[in-house]
This record gives C-alpha cells, sequence and structure tokens, in this order.
C-alpha cells in the first residue's frame, strides 16, 4: 500500500514539474549549504589536528604575545634568557630550549621562494628539540654542534614541485637572504605544513644572519618530566613569568600553551564557524519548507474533485492524509538528495581550486556517513512537517462539497 502511495505522489509531482522544482529549490540550496561547509569545516579541523599529531603530551610552548608573523615574533618584550633559566629550575621541567624564527627568501637553481628559517640551539637543549620534534634526516644527516654554513631542510624542498625547478637534496648549495649555505640533510616527513617547509639553521648563523640579538627568543618550547600534573606545571610556568615580566594576572603579554589547548582553542573556533553556517542555511531550509507548505496547499485546491472521488467510492481520512503527507516528504528527500550531491561537488572542487592556485595541505574536506544520512533525514523531516497540515485539510475534505468543486 505504501509503495502505491509514493508511486501516487510520484506520479503528481511529475505533472508539476516546473512548481516541483522550484518548490525543491530552497530545499537543495540550504542542504548542499550545510553540507559542502561543515565537510569543509570538519576537513581543517582534521587538518589542523593533525599538524599537532607528531607531538606529544609532555610538551609546552612559550610565546610572547603582541606581535605579527610566526608566533612570537615581531614583539615588543621578547622572550630572554631570564625567562628560559626561570623555565629549567621549574619542578617538573626536564628540560627547555629557546628558539628564534625568521621569514625570508631562499634561492636555489635561480628560483626564488619565501619561507621560515628556525634556530637549533646547542648541546642539551639541541637534544631537547630533535626530541620534541622527533627529528630524524631521511636524506643526509642532522646539524651539528658548532656547525657553521650548513643548513637542514624540510622534506617539501626534496619534492620535484617545490617551486624551485628540481628537487633539494644533500650537498646543494642554496641562498638564504643572499647568503650561500650548504644543505647537509632533509628532514623526514611530518605531515605538518610548518616542519615541512621549514628551513633549520644552527642559532649563531641565524642569528648573524639576521642581527638577532644573543639573548632574545621568540619561542621557548618546554619538555616535562614524565607523570607531570601538565595544568600544575602549566600554572607554575605562569606565575614564575608574570613575576620575571613584572605583569598581573589577566595582563600577560605573553601565553603558555600545550598542543591539546591549541587543538581546543581552533576547535572551539570552527564549532563557531559552523553553527553560523547552521543559522544562515536554517533560513534557506525554512523558505524551502514554506515553498512545500504553499505548494501542497495549492495542490489540495486543484485536486479538491479528485479527492472527492476518492473518498466517495470509500477512500478514508487517514488514506487521503498519507498521500499528501508521503507527497511533501517526497519532494524534501529529493531535495536533500540534491543537495547533498551539489554540496559533495561544491566542496570538492574548492578543495581543488584551493590546493592548485595556495599549494597549502590545510585545505580538504571530509564526509561522514552521518553528515549525509543527516542531511538526508531532516530534509525528508522538512518536508514532510510542512507538507502535515496541507495534508490534514485534504483529510477534513467533505466529499459531497469536493465533489461540487
Amino acid at each position: 500500500m505504501n509503495i502505491d502511495y509514493l508511486k501516487f505522489a510520484i506520479d503528481n509531482l511529475k505533472h508539476r514539474k516546473l512548481r516541483s522544482w522550484l518548490t525543491m529549490l530552497g530545499i537543495f540550496i540550504g542542504i548542499a549549504a550545510v553540507v559542502s561547509l561543515i565537510g569543509l569545516g570538519e576537513g581543517l579541523r582534521q587538518a589542523i589536528n593533525s599538524q599537532f599529531g607528531f607531538l606529544g603530551t609532555d610538551i609546552l610552548s612559550v610565546t610572547a604575545s603582541g606581535g605579527f608573523g610566526p608566533p612570537g615574533t615581531g614583539v615588543v618584550n621578547p622572550l630572554t634568557n631570564k625567562e628560559l633559566d626561570a623555565i629549567k629550575d621549574i619542578a617538573g621541567v626536564e628540560g627547555a630550549a629557546g628558539r628564534i624564527m625568521e621569514s625570508g627568501k631562499l634561492a636555489f637553481n635561480n628560483q626564488v621562494g619565501f619561507g621560515f628559517a628556525v634556530s637549533m640551539p646547542d648541546g642539551e637543549e639541541r637534544k631537547v628539540m630533535e626530541h620534541l620534534m622527533n627529528m630524524k634526516a631521511e636524506k643526509g644527516r642532522l646539524l651539528e654542534d658548532g656547525e657553521s654554513g650548513s643548513v637542514f631542510l624540510g622534506s617539501n624542498f626534496a619534492e620535484e614541485d617545490n617551486g624551485f625547478g628540481k628537487a633539494i637534496l644533500p650537498g646543494s648549495k642554496v641562498k638564504i637572504l643572499d647568503v650561500e649555505f650548504k644543505v647537509v640533510g632533509i628532514l623526514e616527513k611530518k605531515g605538518n605544513f610548518q616542519l615541512d617547509s621549514a628551513v633549520f639553521v644552527n642559532e649563531d648563523d641565524l642569528r648573524d644572519l639576521v642581527g638577532r640579538p644573543d639573548n632574545e627568543y621568540d619561542i621557548i618550547a618546554v619538555r616535562a618530566n614524565e607523570n607531570t600534573d601538565m595544568e600544575k606545571l602549566q600554572a607554575n610556568i605562569e606565575r614564575k613569568i608574570r613575576k620575571i615580566r613584572n605583569v598581573d594576572v589577566g595582563e600577560e603579554d605573553f601565553s603558555v600553551e600545550t598542543p591539546q589547548s591549541v587543538i581546543e582553542s581552533v576547535n572551539s573556533v570552527l564549532l563557531g564557524i559552523q553553527i553560523f553556517v547552521y543559522i544562515i542555511a536554517s533560513i534557506s531550509l525554512l523558505v524551502g519548507g514554506i515553498g512545500i507548505m504553499n505548494t501542497m496547499y495549492t495542490a489540495v485546491v486543484e485536486r479538491t474533485k479528485e479527492v472527492g472521488i476518492m473518498k466517495s467510492i470509500g477512500a478514508k481520512n487517514s488514506t487521503i492524509f498519507s498521500l499528501f503527507f508521503i507527497e511533501s516528504g517526497f519532494l524534501g528527500i529529493v531535495g536533500g538528495i540534491i543537495g547533498a550531491i551539489l554540496g559533495y561537488v561544491i566542496a570538492t572542487g574548492l578543495v581543488i581550486l584551493g590546493r592548485t592556485f595556495l599549494g597549502s595541505g590545510l585545505i580538504a574536506a571530509h564526509f561522514t556517513p552521518q553528515l549525509i544520512i543527516g542531511a538526508l533525514l531532516f530534509s525528508f523531516i522538512l518536508g514532510s512537517f510542512f507538507g502535515t497540515l496541507p495534508a490534514m485539510r485534504a483529510a477534513k475534505l467533505n466529499p459531497v462539497d469536493a465533489l461540487r468543486k
């Protein structure tokens, strides 16, 4: 019986093709917006989370705030040896290392590119940094203490499509800010766009290259002892640095973060964006739902005599209600199917365009079965809900009055 109702609904919609398509317009625009933007947002969230996936739970980073560019750079009051030495003395800290980061041009094969140079300290601090980043050479070797005139490159530089015309391999000569360096090794791929595109330079070389004072740092990386309470350690570091920099609680010109706190902040921002998307898309879906209601009310008026005939030969009110209810639900789910397909196509197209023109691996889309099923289910419920009142009106028609129409 339900199959007969569905066939009947489809036949009725076929007779009003243009009106049916216009009715579904609001539905599939709304569903397309939801599917595409949530898919892109989820892809971005997973891509960003993966950037921190190689870091452990025993790591904190300290940066000065209020600057521009990479974290800790361009600030008025940078971190110094005072903060670094104080952090090393805090209970629960296994090791800490300061680093500087500078943006600039890198030339190779008569091609020029731009990126970030990152310092590598000497001694025990070097071991801390190599552990934190799990640094291993895929080709060549790592930088060594006291080595001058050498660089260690992220894995992206060893690829053919690195923007320099050919792969940069150990033994190659590159120019950083017009000063020549020898490449001693290539970092194994981390899946982190910052590390995979970084240029690692020994600290003395980088300070001489960019003219940075010996006691300034852009970021201090901290490794905690095993089984250390990270929240307590974070609070202790903040308390110590507030005292050194003479600032009150809530007026900090620095930040102490764990990879997990960064991920949570990013996810919070993305959640806010997704909620905004829901609000915008709901407007379109509401318009689509009202369109379905209007179409079904019109269908009731047009088919009043038809309803009278069905009732006169024994059709029950529940049968009439089911016919119109299923028809409105069918409008909703067809609009949802079209919208889901359109949303997938739009999101995939934007990912391809973004990666082609921006070259960023962060631009991605991720579609879950829950998202697609949820979108289709919601569109069906929406169509059915807005079709309820017209269906009730059709069911309540008096057969005698309906036949007179």
